[in-house]
């Protein structure tokens, strides 16, 4: 497992550095404008990743919330726990999980209430032909027609927000790593760092693609300052304050032993 802790310490390393951690939430809104450019302009080429097929947007983004869950809630359970274990404290910290999946869903149950809202539904591609009789896109979808409304992109918003939230709840790895811990957890947290850090590397990635392949530049832009502004509020503005989940641990774990 020595490549692993190689691996651990050169991402701790980078994540520390403050340009990176401090500017990290501009990538989105630079990758979001600069992808609308180009595909307005149509400069960027179809690949694989052009079409909604694509693995990656199959098994990955399109349950990219249960990933980000699945990796995240047992590294936020192991990492806090070696901080303290008292009840009181990880079940704020948990909490910081069902705040995110508050987000997540309510952004997005809106998104599609904005669509069905805004739209209507069309009998052909050349969008000519108004069937009035389907008043959702699910509806219309399954007729076999197709919807046109207001589509805020899903994707920028989840996959920026996603992203985001990872970056926050893994911060304590920097302390973690030069603490006396067992050596079973040692290997599932350094495991489940790496896991949630290729994790972030797949939704930017596809966050990138989803900005020069698809959707509307105000659908996008839109979608991405969602993102920004759920990540924002909770841990640059509620998670300060007393009553609150609170941030990770920003500080060695009291009683164990650090390696010097």
């Amino acid at each position: 497992m020595a490549a692993v802790d190689v691996i651990v310490d050169n991402l701790v390393a980078l994540w520390r550095i403050p340009a990176v951690r401090h500017n990290f939430h501009w990538i989105f809104l630079l990758i979001s404008a600069v992808g609308s450019i180009l595909k307005e302009l149509e400069l960027v080429p179809q690949t694989y990743f052009s079409s909604n097929r694509n693995a990656l947007n199959v098994y990955f983004v399109k349950v990219s919330w249960g990933w980000t869950l699945l990796l995240l809630t047992p590294f936020l359970l192991l990492s806090n726990s070696s901080f303290s274990r008292s009840a009181s404290f990880l079940g704020r910290r948990l909490l910081s999980l069902a705040v995110a999946t508050t987000i997540w869903y309510v952004f997005t149950e809106t998104f599609f209430y904005i669509e069905d809202a805004t739209g209507s539904c069309f009998e052909t591609d050349g969008i000519d032909v108004i069937n009035k009789e389907f008043t959702s896109k699910v509806s219309c979808r399954r007729a076999g027609y197709q919807w046109d409304g207001y589509d805020i992109s899903g994707h920028s918003f989840i996959l920026a927000y996603s992203a985001l939230f990872i970056i926050e709840e893994t911060a304590p790895m920097a302390f973690l790593k030069t603490a006396s811990l067992s050596a079973l957890t040692k290997t599932v947290l350094n495991l489940l760092y790496v896991a949630l850090n290729l994790i972030v590397i797949v939704w930017v990635w596809m966050f990138a693609c989803t900005s020069v392949y698809f959707h509307d530049p105000s659908h996008k832009l839109l979608g991405t300052i969602c993102g920004l502004l759920g990540w924002y509020l909770t841990y640059r503005v509620w998670y300060l304050k007393p009553f609150s989940p609170g941030l990770p641990p920003q500080r060695h774990p009291k009683g164990l032993k650090l390696h010097t």
